[in-house]
């Protein structure tokens, strides 16, 4: 047999001795099979987490408790009005707290006649006018809020009327002189603590976003 011949039948049959023997260590792959990676993520894909849809109102049930009176009146404001929050209108009632009381105590009440109901300025305007007419002047300065809760909430569904009581505790210097300047009340070098619970009204819906007080106490 010619010797070229020869060399390549017993290459031929390395070769196929080589294929056969791959065969037995690796077998074979019949369609896709993913990469090893993809595999172990596979296998390791637990079950899909459900989302759970509702739930309580967590702009709620930071000032008021989730099954309270309170929950479902501020619930019912934001159904009417849902741009309306109750963190937000708190931190506008911490302004207009100051505002306010600052301009009762300085007796200037056409700054703040929009922000009160009928009935309140008329009892405000009644206090300034007898301060004025004993000779009495008022010197506040406002320090800041020390406390501040909501205290109470109320909705109408039929008129759509809202109230929301705040408890405010307020710290601020307060002193009282008469018609020669001299001191008849207070200290002005003492920060005196004012305790008051305010209600604040308005009609949810309506094209006015102001609050007004509605009542005063302590």
């Amino acid at each position: 047999m010619n010797s070229p011949i020869l060399q390549l039948l017993v290459l031929a049959g390395i070769a196929v001795f080589l294929i056969l023997r791959l065969r037995s260590v690796l077998g074979t792959r019949d369609g896709f099979e993913p990469p090893r990676q993809q595999q172990v993520q596979t296998e390791r894909r637990g079950p899909e987490l459900e989302v759970i849809q509702g739930g309580p109102d967590p702009d709620i049930v930071d000032h008021v408790a989730e099954d309270s009176d309170e929950y479902a009146a501020l619930a019912a404001m934001k159904q009417i009005e849902p741009s309306f929050g109750v963190s937000d209108f708190l931190q506008g009632a911490r302004g207009a707290y100051e505002m306010i009381l600052m301009g009762f105590e300085k007796g200037d009440l056409g700054s703040i006649k929009p922000f009160l109901s009928d009935e309140v300025y008329d009892a405000f305007a009644h206090v300034v006018e007898v301060r004025e007419k004993q000779g009495l002047t008022v010197e506040s300065e406002f320090v800041g809020v020390r406390e501040m809760a909501l205290h109470n909430a109320t909705f109408d569904t039929d008129s759509r009327e809202a109230e929301i009581t705040v408890r405010f505790i307020g710290e601020l210097t307060h002193v009282v002189r008469d018609r020669a300047g001299d001191i008849i009340e207070g200290d002005e070098r003492q920060v005196k603590k004012q305790r008051d619970i305010w209600t604040f009204a308005r009609a949810m819906g309506s094209d006015d976003p102001n609050w007004q007080l509605v009542a005063t106490g302590e």
